[in-house]
């Protein structure tokens, strides 16, 4: 029974004059069988507050008139000859009672929903961060919640946790967060080099993830390097950098020759060379499309191995493929830091003993320029991973020694029996992979992957290693050590049926059903759910639009989604200048990775208890959807808010949505992290109990004397 039923059944049951009880009687029934009850709940708290009032007046408007009317008394020799006409007044009387109540309801009803009809902005300027205050009451128009009464009174709902939450005690602590001394501006936790030593340098094990154990965490805010400035623009980001970010002269004195970086002034400019393509990525790329296609929209994903400053990832954007560069923290410093600072995307990776942190069957075009991964040793380890992560009929480009070594023998300091040794060995492997040589042409080899196990499996009677792995499950990658066997495509019914599902051309790839759904390989995942998320992220797209303008007009580039789920949040952006790291936790309920890579999107996995594999500041917008309700119970979330921190740019945003208990608790945290903070309404309004928390990261940086 709706709530205005309730509300009338206890005004009928309060000791009222008779009139006054019929009043509510015929009001109640009105509104029940009159179809009011649902129009006035609509409006929400107004009405219940306002509808009290008014039978409180209606009350004592009812006792007066019976105390004033001298008609009134039910005695005396008149009473009887009386009594039609004061039964005709009454009657008219209540009449009018009903419609004037009914009528301010409405009345109250259209003033609700007009002041729940807009929308609060969040301004992302510079100069708008100390705008944006960590307030505990919500917002007072539409992204707050009204209480009973009306918004005059002042009352807001109270959103506060009430109940213990199994956090760790000390987020209960008042905590200032201090700024860490300007030497840990570019701290990676996880490939941080003094601890890195401290490892195996066999199968460089020592360049893997090594993160800090709990007595080596650190409590203090990552700091960014004097003189830090907003970084370009995308697509001028692509080509210039400013020097004082990433003040780093290395690459552009030990690549000068090869046109990796320069210098200029006050800036860096990428012109696009790399050691395999010194005339530049650009014409590089185009002798690629000579020999297999990268514009008819089949290609889409693609790694690169050992990518430098990536130039052959960014060059590849404007053709729509978006590009996994990764590359180790090494000698090389800062390559990865100057790719995302480019606004490209990359990770510090290695291939050593571990698998690549992605899903099986996820990239369409694998690629080495020079990366000088040794593919033939160790029983072909290396070129066995590239075949995992590679969808059916992918391909494998590979530029630099030994390809063409009988021109390059000379400059790479190597005997021709040498070169000529390593580029049989890789032959041999890639035909043990069943893989196919598609062409090899000038500085460029390329193979392709089968789209399917059917003859691969019949040729183990000829070749015995590597043999299909058994019991394997192949998109799992998080801390899984790489094994010298074929990860086994899923079964086809016909030699020329593509294992795992045939994807769509790009971009229609975006938005149909991926394999891993219309197959059902992922249990509790259906069409119906991947369709609804579609529409879910559409429509939470235009709300972030409205609470944040400058989302679709280039302010950030760099964005990251902590619990991706099926990529619908990146899809909703397409189609602006944004790419999405898109991150699904290695101890997620559903294994969505692939799922997202059927896409044509990219991502890894993680484990949020830990630090994410890049340098600080190479994000602009951080996307947390849940995350602290899912690792409340295993770590401390500061440590996870302290590692966003160090991920996001100066005046960078963070989105989070959770509940309010958790959103309480997060808020407490970013205020001592010098984050300006919001809490407002879920997108489909008020009464949702999940909520958005929108914060700013402000500005500030080292000063040049706390060096160390």
């Amino acid at each position: 029974m709706p709530m205005l039923s309730l509300f009338l059944f206890y005004l009928m049951g309060n000791p009222c004059e008779e009139d006054t009880a019929d009043l509510c009687r015929e009001l109640f029934f009105f509104c029940e069988f009159g179809g009011l009850c649902p129009i006035l709940l609509v409006g929400g708290g107004y009405f219940i507050h306002e509808l009290s009032c008014l039978c409180r007046i209606v009350r004592k408007f009812s006792s007066a008139s019976s105390t004033a009317d001298p008609l009134r008394p039910n005695t005396g020799p008149m009473a009887k000859d009386n009594s039609g006409s004061l039964k005709s007044e009454s009657k008219r009387r209540r009449v009018t009672y009903i419609f004037s109540v009914s009528g301010l309801c409405v009345l109250f009803y259209i003033l609700g929903a007009w002041q729940n009809s807009t929308t609060p902005t969040l301004n992302q300027r510079s100069d708008l961060a100390s705008k944006v205050e960590c307030d505990n009451d919500f917002p007072r128009s539409t992204e707050s919640l009204s209480s009973s009464s009306s918004s005059s009174e002042g009352e807001t709902l109270d959103f506060q946790a009430h109940h213990q939450l199994s956090f760790n005690d000390t987020l209960m602590v008042v905590e200032k967060f201090p700024p860490c001394a300007l030497n840990f501006s570019e701290y990676t936790p996880c490939q941080d080099l003094t601890r890195c030593k401290k490892f195996a340098r066999a199968m460089l094990a020592y360049r893997e993830r090594h993160c800090p154990a709990q007595h080596e965490l650190i409590r203090c805010l990552i700091p960014a390097p004097p003189k830090y400035k907003t970084p370009f623009k995308w697509p001028r980001s692509r080509d210039y950098a400013w020097y004082d970010n990433i003040p780093h002269r290395e690459l552009s004195i030990e690549k000068a020759v090869q046109n990796w970086i320069q210098v200029e002034g006050d800036r860096f400019r990428f012109p696009g060379g790399g050691t395999m393509f010194p005339r530049g990525a650009d014409v590089y790329i185009d002798d690629i499309n000579a020999l297999i296609s990268l514009t008819d929209g089949d290609i889409r994903t693609a790694i690169d191995t050992g990518c430098g400053v990536a130039s052959w990832g960014a060059y590849l954007l404007k053709r729509d493929i978006v590009t996994m560069s990764f590359a180790p923290r090494d000698t090389h410093e800062a390559q990865v830091q100057f790719a995302l600072e480019r606004g490209v995307p990359a990770m510090i990776g290695v291939m050593a003993t571990q698998r690549l942190p992605y899903p099986a069957r996820a990239f369409d075009m694998a690629h080495c320029s020079r990366c000088l991964i040794p593919w033939q040793d160790f029983d072909g380890l290396y070129l066995i991973e590239v075949d995992r992560v590679l969808r059916p009929g992918g391909y494998w480009i590979l530029s630099g020694p030994p390809i063409r070594w009988k021109k390059y023998y000379g400059g790479w300091e190597r005997t021709q029996e040498d070169l000529k040794q390593e580029q049989n060995s890789i032959e041999d492997v890639a035909r043990r992979l069943c893989w196919k040589k598609v062409i090899e042409k000038g500085d460029l080899a390329i193979w392709q992957k089968p789209i399917n196990h059917a003859e691969c499996i019949q040729s183990r009677r000829i070749y015995k290693t590597p043999h299909i792995c058994k019991n394997d499950d192949a998109d799992a990658a998080w801390y899984r050590k790489m094994e010298a066997c074929i990860t086994p495509l899923p079964e086809v019914s016909s030699s020329s049926e593509v294992a795992g599902g045939e994807l769509q051309k790009w971009p229609q790839r975006a938005f149909a059903v991926p394999p891993r759904i219309s197959k059902g390989t992922i249990p509790g995942l259906t069409v119906k759910k991947f369709e609804d998320d579609n529409t879910v992220w559409k429509e939470r797209i235009e709300y972030y639009k409205r609470i944040i303008p400058p989302l679709s007009q280039g302010r950030y580039r760099n964005v990251m989604d902590m619990n991706a789920y099926l990529g619908g949040f990146a899809a909703a952006l397409m189609d602006y200048p944004i790419w999405v790291m898109n991150v699904v936790p290695a101890n997620s309920d559903y294994d969505t990775l692939g799922v997202i890579y059927e896409r044509g999107f990219i991502g890894t996995y993680q484990d949020w208890c830990e630090a994410f594999s890049t340098y600080p500041r190479t994000y602009d917008l951080i996307h947390a959807s849940a995350i602290f309700s899912i690792y409340q119970d295993r770590c401390d979330i500061t440590y996870i808010l302290l590692e966003m921190d160090r991920l996001l740019r100066p005046e960078g945003t963070v989105i989070v949505r959770d509940t309010v208990d958790v959103l309480t608790k997060v808020q407490g945290i970013a205020e001592r992290m010098r984050w300006k903070c919001k809490i407002m309404d879920h997108e489909s309004g008020p009464f949702n109990p999940e909520k958005i928390l929108f914060a700013v990261k402000t500005y500030w940086t080292a000063a040049p004397s706390t060096q160390q």
